[in-house]
């Protein structure tokens, strides 16, 4: 090698030493993300909410009647008999007598000839919706006819209804499986009337519901892949700022790629029971209908 070459061969050197000892901060931080294999993180899960079938009410303007027929009767179990007579000429199925519901319009028929009012909704707020789930029934759809009146009996109680088209509506609906009925005679307005109460349901239990435990778990999981990120972002910030200049650098390196292991792996295993759980509302929609 000529004298020449030498002396270039040792300025080159110099000049790369000296750049490397003036960027070294740089140089470093470069080869520290790129040594510092960043995973990509699946996001967005969190973001992702199941759709909840709102509970609907039906409950058309009350029916009042001026007839003063003086022979008047009114029985739960007549009332319940036309109804169904009215269906099944439509060509429904009849509806079921309920416990609860028959709990529930017991305790609205009483609470109006109590109260003294004639409504759907009490003086204090509460609807057929809150009488049902005081009653323990649990629904998908719920429905309230009223009457007032002394009407001459179960029949004409219930051709009134039907006579009237919200009330007919809420006979008539197929979606109904259950019925509760109370009927009461009191004092109302200086004379004494009959309270007539239909509760109508469509209960819950008529569709399968998605797994409560399954949806624990995908919560339990996002919590755990929350926890997760927060100690990745730490430690990325960590990382990054220190560089080579920290002793256990490549431990922590490894502790960050072992952590983003394991959140990407959670962030799979949730997208699959978030697939699960989202087809289980599908056939509950698919179900209720509504």
């Amino acid at each position: 090698m000529s004298k020449k070459s030498i002396i270039s061969f040792v300025a080159f050197f110099i000049i790369v030493l000296g750049s490397t000892f003036l960027f070294k901060d740089d140089i470093l931080n470069i080869y520290s993300k790129l040594l510092l294999r960043l995973p990509k993180i699946e996001s967005g899960f969190n973001n992702l909410v199941v759709q909840e079938v709102k509970k609907q009410v039906f409950t058309p303007p009350p029916l009042r009647s001026d007839s003063r027929e003086e022979q008047s009767f009114l029985t739960r179990l007549g009332v319940i008999k036309f109804t169904n007579i009215e269906r099944v000429k439509a060509g429904l199925l009849p509806l079921k007598e309920n416990a609860e519901l028959d709990i529930s319009s017991d305790m609205k028929a009483k609470d109006l000839l109590d109260k003294q009012y004639f409504a759907h909704e009490s003086p204090s707020g509460l609807g057929v919706a809150g009488l049902a789930e005081r009653a323990g029934y649990e629904f998908i759809l719920i429905g309230e006819n009223l009457a007032l009146g002394n009407f001459k009996d179960d029949q004409v109680l219930v051709q009134a209804w039907m006579d009237s088209p919200g009330h007919r509506a809420n006979i008539l609906n197929a979606k109904y499986k259950d019925i509760g009925v109370s009927v009461i005679k009191g004092m109302f307005e200086g004379r004494t009337t009959w309270f007539a109460v239909q509760h109508f349901g469509f209960p819950s239990s008529a569709c399968p519901e998605p797994s409560q435990s399954l949806k624990n778990q995908i919560d339990m999981k996002k919590d755990q892949a929350q926890e997760l990120q927060v100690s990745l972002d730490s430690l990325k910030i960590e990382i990054e700022s220190s560089g080579f200049k920290r002793r256990d650098y490549n431990q922590k390196v490894q502790q960050y790629n072992d952590l983003a292991s394991q959140y990407n792996n959670l962030t799979a295993e949730i997208k699959i029971l978030l697939d699960q759980y989202n087809n289980q509302i599908g056939v509950f929609n698919n179900c209720t209908g509504l």
